[in-house]
């Protein structure tokens, strides 16, 4: 049911707006330039890659191509690859990882990997065609230590100017933050697994 809205309140509203308007058109006119941003999702929320794939098919509908490198989830097969494998060339997806460290247990062997995957990414970033660049669990191998972190953020701080590159994962150091455009820390308030719920298709994978 439609609630009543009176001439007062009417005039009240609009008047709220327009001055709401007035400060957000003052605002976006400030900004005059463009960059490549360095974007960091991290936190112990779920939806880090979520959000980051979600920028990826933004970038696609521009026009852009797009690279992914896993660090970690090569050994799962996630529908999100699925999905934007449907967009053919304009996305370079390589999943490097072979779990995580707990599932592997052997130290050698998860940075060797991390290491195979941080080349491939510093190739991704060096390839003016792509407008986008996800490294999915980047901040997992720092977090250990699998990979020197000054000199990954020294990489990452060098990209070329209009390159995106997004890291995901939890615990992001401090430093990366500290170099980051945009960080967002995804908090935990709720998660069905708590209640017992499984891991489910189209939701985790």
């Amino acid at each position: 049911m439609t609630k009543p809205v009176d001439d007062k309140e009417a005039e009240r509203h609009r008047a709220k707006m327009a001055k709401r308007k007035s400060v957000q058109d003052e605002e976006v006119a400030g900004k005059t330039y463009e960059k490549g941003l360095l974007i960091v999702h991290t936190g112990t929320g779920k939806g880090k890659s979520t959000a980051a794939f979600g920028l990826a098919l933004r970038m696609i509908g521009r026009g852009e191509r797009v690279g992914v490198v896993q660090f970690v989830k090569g050994a799962w097969h996630t529908a999100e690859r699925d999905a934007l494998a449907k967009f053919g060339d304009q996305v370079a997806w390589y999943s490097m990882g072979e779990g995580f460290t707990w599932e592997t247990q052997d130290l050698a062997r998860d940075i060797a990997a991390a290491e195979r995957a941080w080349a491939k990414a510093v190739e991704l970033t060096n390839d003016d065609s792509f407008g986008l660049v996800i490294l999915d669990e980047l901040n997992i191998a720092l977090r250990y230590d699998y990979l020197p972190l000054d000199e990954v953020i020294a990489t990452l701080k060098a990209r070329r100017p209009r390159l995106h590159v997004v890291v995901t994962g939890r615990n992001a150091k401090p430093d990366l933050i500290e170099a980051a455009d945009l960080v967002t820390d995804m908090t935990l308030v709720k998660h069905h697994f708590a209640a017992g719920v499984k891991a489910q298709p189209g939701i985790e994978f």
